[in-house]
Order: structure tokens, then sequence, then C-alpha cells
């Protein structure tokens, strides 16, 4: 058996508790507005970027889940368990819990896809130019871990005339609760 010496193991010790702080400082920082479980705006914090691998996702989420959040799938039209959905609370990443639309926002768009005219807050979406399948649309990813959302089209109601038209499997509607 090796045995360490005190100044080996007071080494180790020290770049032991130095790994923690460099594998911090190597992960991206984002900005998102944080909200309270009643809605409330708590204002914009500095969180560490969602990275995990392909095997962690899939530990993670249900089939359909990983491949609309991972793989940019789309789930069908009236089969997500939001796309009626009238409860008032939040609206949540379902990969990292990350605020991402209101229910208040919420409309009926008659495409089987829960809709709303924006986002909770502009900064804890991504938009990104999509021309998959043939066509030429907007992607909507969460800021936080870049899942994939949906979509956004020019074709909603007013205030904003949008229509941030989301895949349920990628959300997780939490409850407003009392303020």
């Amino acid at each position: 058996m090796t045995r360490l010496s005190r100044r080996n193991l007071l080494a180790a010790a020290s770049a032991l508790a130095l790994l923690p702080a460099a594998a911090l400082a190597a992960i991206p920082m984002v900005a998102i507005e944080n909200f309270s479980a009643a809605g409330k705006d708590l204002g914009t914090v500095q969180v560490p970027k969602v990275i995990k691998s392909e095997a962690d996702w899939k530990k993670m989420l249900a089939p359909l889940q990983f491949e609309v959040t991972r793989h940019a799938d789309t789930e069908r039209p009236f089969s997500g368990i939001y796309a009626e959905s009238k409860g008032d609370g939040l609206y949540r990443c379902i990969c990292c819990a990350t605020a991402l639309f209101d229910s208040r926002t919420k409309f009926e768009s008659g495409t089987g896809w829960p809709s709303f005219w924006q986002p909770i807050a502009k900064r804890n979406v991504v938009e990104d130019h999509d021309s998959s399948f043939m066509m030429e649309r907007t992607a909507v990813a969460c800021a936080r871990c870049d899942a994939h959302l949906g979509h956004v089209f020019d074709d909603g109601p007013q205030p904003t005339g949008l229509r941030y038209c989301m895949n349920s499997a990628s959300l997780q509607f939490v409850p407003r609760a009392k303020a």
C-alpha cells in the first residue's frame, strides 16, 4: 500500500478543490428571466447552460419528449396534452424547467398544438431559421438547454400578431401559485 506524504496529500486536496471551479468556468452561462410559481418576474439571472449527453437526455425524457426536444421532431396535431388545456399557470421547459410561456397568452389556434401570442420573456427562447421539409419557418428553442419547442408564425392574434405553435411534449404545465 502506498502512503501519501503530508505534502502530497495537501497538493492532491488543493487540486481537487480547484476542479469544481475549473469545471464550472468551462460551462457557458446564459441570461434568463426568472419567474416565481405565481408568474411574478423575479428579474434576470445568469445560470449555467444545461448540457447533457444524448444518453443522459434519453434517461431523463420519455421517447416522444426526447425526439421532439433533442431532434426537433413534431408531435401529431391534437395529440398533445396541452393542445386544449385551459389551466392558469406557467409552461416550463420539460428539460430544464425554464419558464417559457404564461397561460394568459395562450389562445385557441385551431392547429392542434398549444399556441401562445408571446413567450413569458423573449430572452428565455431562441429563434432560428428552419428550412427543413422544404418549408421556410422560424424554429423556437429554450435558451437554457436548446430544447426544440416548436415554431413561431406571423398569423397570430393581437397584440403581437404572432403564433408560437409549441409541442406539448416539450412543455410542463405548472399551475399558478397564489401570490
